[in-house]
């Protein structure tokens, strides 16, 4: 005698309704993750004025934030061991060239090292070098890269540590002339 077994009722395919609206809540948890996470990085970075600083760029030339005060500027923290940084150099290099720029070289050794990093990958920059972190930790940076965009004001407008799509600062750099 062979037993049969009861058929199991087949549930109804999702409507391409149900789908869609199962997707758009899957999306939109990812991007809240996403916000979420993004905001802790940046949690303990300066907000408000930008700290005042006194510095020299790597050819000896001083340099202060006032110096940037006529037009909304970027102020970029990386490090010449950093992956991440040397993706975005190129588009920093670029920025440079059609808005203030300065960026500073954190914990990557002496400035002739940090001279010989960017002569080695054809980069021009107005680089500060920070080989002890002291300028970082007035701006309070823990990691690298960070941005901060600077309104002609000294306001710190934007910050962001982590990869920053060069969109973005683009699109921020020209919100800043009326922030």
């Amino acid at each position: 005698m062979t037993e049969t077994r009861p058929e199991k009722p087949q549930r109804p395919k999702p409507s391409r309704r149900r789908r869609a609206l199962s997707w758009g809540v899957q999306i939109g948890i990812a991007l809240l993750i996403f916000l979420a996470v993004r905001a802790w990085m940046a949690r303990d970075m300066v907000e408000g004025p930008a700290p005042e600083f006194e510095a020299q760029l790597l050819d000896g030339t001083p340099v202060t934030l006032a110096d940037y005060a006529d037009e909304p500027m970027l102020l970029h923290f990386w490090a010449t061991w950093c992956p991440i940084c040397r993706l975005e150099e190129g588009e920093i290099v670029r920025l440079s060239q059609s808005h203030p720029v300065l960026t500073v070289s954190m914990q990557s050794g002496t400035p002739e090292e940090v001279l010989e990093h960017l002569n080695e990958r054809e980069r021009e920059l107005a680089v500060i070098n920070d080989p002890q972190g002291e300028l970082a930790s007035q701006y309070n940076v823990r990691g690298v890269p960070a941005t901060f965009i600077i309104n002609p004001d000294g306001e710190i407008v934007f910050r962001k540590q982590g990869y920053a799509p060069p969109l973005e600062l683009r699109l921020r750099l020209w919100l800043a002339r009326w922030l």
